[in-house]
C-alpha cells in the first residue's frame, strides 16, 4: 500500500477565470480522489490558493509579505474545507489539519496524528501551509510528506502532462521527459517547484509525478502508472 500527498492547486478548484470556488469541480476531483483511495491508497493532500490569492500580488497592493502569505494559508483553508465536504459526501472519512490554528473549523497538525489518521484510511488534507510565510504550497507538500512518510507526491497540473524542456503551449516542439533526477532539476532551471521543496524531497527520498489532472481518471491512474506523466527522483 502506497502512502502519496496529492497537490492540487487552487485554480483547479476554481470557477472559470480562476476565481472562487466551483462546486462541480470539487465534486469531479472527489470521485477521482475517491477512485484512488478505493485502490487502497494513503492519502495527504495539499491545496494551493491561488484562485483565493496569491501572495506575489501583494507588491501591487502595497502590502507586507508576510501579510499576503497568511492570507494565502487563509485561502488553503477555504479549498481544503470544500474539498474535505465533497469528499465527506462520498463516504469518506476526512481529516482537516492545519498548520495555522483555526481550531473552529480544522485541527492543529500534529505529524504524529496524521500518520495514525492515514494509518486508519481516512483521507488527511494539509491546510494553513507551513504555518510560516515566504514558503510555497509545493514546500508544504514535500515537508508534509517527509514528516508523515510518503512515497510519492503526485503533483497535478492543469492542461500540462508533466516536465518540458520549454512551455508546451508556447514551443510546439517542446520535448516531454519522463522521467527527471532532481539533480536535472536544478541543472537546467526547470519550473517544476521550488528549490526548497526539490530539496526536501531529494533527501527523504520522495519521488514526485508531475501529470495532467484535467484527464479524466488520471489521478487514480497515475498511482500505478507513472508513464502518463513525469517522473522525478534521486
Amino acid at each position: 500500500m502506497k502512502r502519496v500527498v496529492l497537490k492540487i492547486s487552487g485554480e483547479a478548484l476554481a470557477n472559470q477565470g480562476g476565481c472562487g470556488i466551483n462546486p462541480k469541480y470539487i465534486s469531479k476531483i472527489a470521485l477521482e480522489i475517491k477512485t484512488l483511495h478505493d485502490k487502497g491508497a494513503q492519502i495527504g493532500i495539499v491545496n494551493g490558493a491561488g484562485n483565493m490569492w496569491r501572495g506575489r500580488d501583494a507588491k501591487e497592493y502595497g502590502m507586507p509579505r508576510t501579510h499576503a502569505d497568511y492570507m494565502g494559508m487563509l485561502g488553503t483553508v477555504f479549498n481544503s474545507l470544500a474539498l474535505q465536504s465533497a469528499l465527506e459526501n462520498l463516504g469518506l472519512e476526512v481529516k482537516v489539519m492545519s498548520a495555522l490554528s483555526v481550531p473552529a473549523v480544522a485541527e492543529d497538525y500534529n505529524s504524529k496524528r496524521a500518520k495514525a489518521y492515514l494509518e486508519e484510511n481516512k483521507i488527511v488534507i494539509f491546510a494553513g501551509g507551513t504555518g510560516s510565510p515566504f514558503f510555497s504550497t509545493d514546500t508544504t507538500a514535500a515537508l508534509r510528506a517527509a514528516e508523515v512518510n510518503a512515497e510519492y507526491i503526485l503533483m497535478a497540473k492543469n492542461g500540462v502532462d508533466g516536465v518540458y524542456d520549454s512551455d508546451p503551449r508556447k514551443n510546439k516542439d517542446a520535448k516531454r521527459y519522463s522521467h527527471l533526477t532532481f539533480d536535472d532539476l536544478v541543472n537546467q532551471h526547470l519550473q517544476v517547484m521550488d528549490l526548497t521543496a526539490a530539496t526536501l524531497c531529494s533527501e527523504n527520498d520522495i519521488k514526485i509525478v508531475v501529470f495532467d489532472m484535467n484527464v479524466e481518471g488520471n489521478i487514480s491512474k497515475v498511482y500505478e502508472d507513472h508513464s502518463i506523466g513525469t517522473l522525478i527522483e534521486k
